[in-house]
């Protein structure tokens, strides 16, 4: 997920920012309505223990899903 902030909202809030970005967001910095910069986490290669605190993340961001939809996605397509 990414998220716009203008740079004065980013100053006020730059460790809530920072806690967004280690669980997996982007933000981007903007200057009116022009983006002038992107905070990202930095990945570390091949730390498993990293990737799997990435996923974690950005499952618990994600919406309940049920097992209806589950079903209509395995079944799409099939006659």
């Amino acid at each position: 997920m990414t998220v716009t902030v203008k740079v004065a909202e980013a100053k006020a809030h730059l460790s809530e920012l920072l806690a967004r970005v280690e669980a997996g967001e982007e933000v981007i910095i903007s200057r009116g309505n022009d983006p002038i910069a992107r905070l990202s986490r930095i990945r570390k290669e091949n730390n498993i223990e990293t990737a799997i605190a990435e996923i974690r993340a950005m499952r618990a961001q994600a919406k309940p899903v049920t097992q209806e939809e589950i079903r209509a996605w395995r079944d799409e397509g099939r006659v």
